[in-house]
């Protein structure tokens, strides 16, 4: 798959770190660095603007280094990046730890990953089909 893609920025595109990898990293964009103390949220630029084909979502998703060792996710994890969206890529990160971190320009900073999707039509009904399942919701499959 072909995505048209501008870059902005001085860094490489978004790239696979292994051969089988389902993310590409992307790199933060920044003038200056950009300090997150513990809770706090920051859009990060990124220098890209794509341009994702109709029938797919670009998924931006937390890189797993950075949670694990700074506690650095995405307030809205997975991010959507629409078919019909323009605009610059930009990088919702939070800092959820209990110290400062600094985050540098070309910083690997979140993984994309490409996805297809469905467009549904709803389908009002008065009932829905019965399973072994029913009702039960959250916790209600591990408890016998």
């Amino acid at each position: 798959m072909q995505i048209p893609i501008i870059n902005t920025s001085h860094h490489p595109l978004p790239e696979y770190q292994t051969a089988h990898a389902a993310g590409m990293d992307v790199r933060a964009n920044l003038t200056s660095p950009i300090t997150l103390k513990p809770l706090q949220r920051a859009l990060v630029p990124t220098g890209l603007f794509l341009e994702i084909p109709v029938g797919y979502e670009m998924q931006v998703r937390p890189r797993s280094g950075l949670a694990y060792k700074h506690g650095i996710g995405l307030v809205n994890s997975p991010g959507t990046i629409d078919a019909d969206y323009r605009g610059e890529l930009k990088v919702l990160l939070v800092n959820l730890s209990d110290q400062e971190f600094v985050v540098q320009d070309g910083e690997r900073i979140a993984q994309l990953v490409v996805a297809r999707h469905e467009t549904v039509q709803w389908q009002t009904v008065e009932t829905l089909s019965e399973t072994a399942r029913g009702t039960g919701g959250y916790g209600s499959t591990g408890v016998h």
